[in-house]
């Protein structure tokens, strides 16, 4: 048997904790959702349960509209997903293989753009919205629309900013063969280019994905009196009171949130993993 280095043992170590530290919040909000009440409200909680229950489980899934918020959630997340991949490759493809004016300029302005804190343009984003919701309704307060566009500002730059590295990495000698062979620009660019760059995108999905999912901040800023349209952050907030605050719910809740995110990953971890290294190299 191969002896291992001090050094490589060391970082695996390092490693085995890192991942410990990360995941046991995981484990404590899964544990939390399975613990009957009176282990949860322990004054000394311990860590494992002889008695899991599924009784928080209930009390989410029989919350009024709470199937609607789960549809809501969904629905803007694949929509952002869906156009942050169609925009942000055609603009990685413009930046990289196109010579205009004004190119350097724009990638700077994508760059500053990652830089600006969520938090000092909500409010600013809260205007623009009603005055879009005046000429277009659907995209104003109130409706989903406008949760789509927020994220689709804010995940575009980062998405572009990553796809233009996979697209230079394909050399231009490529597509002057493609030419020579009769295909055309267009054809290259979605034959060709488009699954050449797949890794990329499925990292691209996969950060945008979750952003949309996860996000708590616009949805509460935007969708203010429409329930209707409330997504599933919101959902937990039913289950937070002034004085009996139900934390197995929100526990439970927070599984069945995280459970979507999770099968996302699993089906494009292979392309993400690529789709990564890619983006360090690039």
């Amino acid at each position: 048997m191969a002896v291992k280095r001090p050094g490589r043992l060391v970082a695996e170590v390092v490693t085995v904790v890192i991942a410990g530290i990360v995941a046991f919040p995981l484990y404590w909000m899964l544990l939390s959702a399975f613990k009957p009440p009176g282990e949860i409200q322990a004054a000394n909680p311990k860590p494992w349960t002889f008695k899991p229950s599924f009784d928080s489980f209930e009390r989410v899934l029989t919350v009024s509209g709470f199937g609607r918020y789960f549809v809501n959630s969904l629905v803007v997340a694949l929509v952002v997903v869906a156009f942050s991949l169609l925009l942000s490759f055609l603009s990685a493809v413009a930046l990289t293989r196109f010579s205009f004016k004004g190119r350097t300029v724009l990638l700077v302005m994508i760059l500053v753009a990652q830089m600006v804190p969520v938090e000092a343009l909500t409010i600013p984003l809260f205007f623009l919205m009603r005055q879009i919701g005046g000429a277009v309704p659907a995209f104003g307060l109130n409706e989903l629309g406008s949760l789509v566009l927020v994220h689709l500002a804010f995940s575009l730059p980062f998405a572009i900013w990553m796809l233009r590295g996979f697209v230079a990495a394909v050399p231009v000698e490529l597509e002057e063969a493609a030419k020579l062979d009769g295909a055309s620009r267009m054809r290259f660019t979605w034959q060709i280019l488009f699954p050449l760059v797949a890794p990329g995108l499925v990292a691209v999905s996969v950060l945008a994905f979750i952003h949309a999912w996860n996000d708590f901040l616009f949805a509460k800023t935007f969708i203010i009196s429409k329930t209707e349209n409330q997504t599933l952050p919101q959902a937990i907030l039913v289950f937070f009171k002034p004085e009996d605050t139900d934390w197995g719910a929100v526990m439970a809740s927070s599984t069945l949130m995280t459970i979507p995110v999770l099968v996302f990953f699993v089906l494009v971890q292979r392309r993400l993993v690529s789709g990564m290294a890619g983006a360090v190299k690039g």
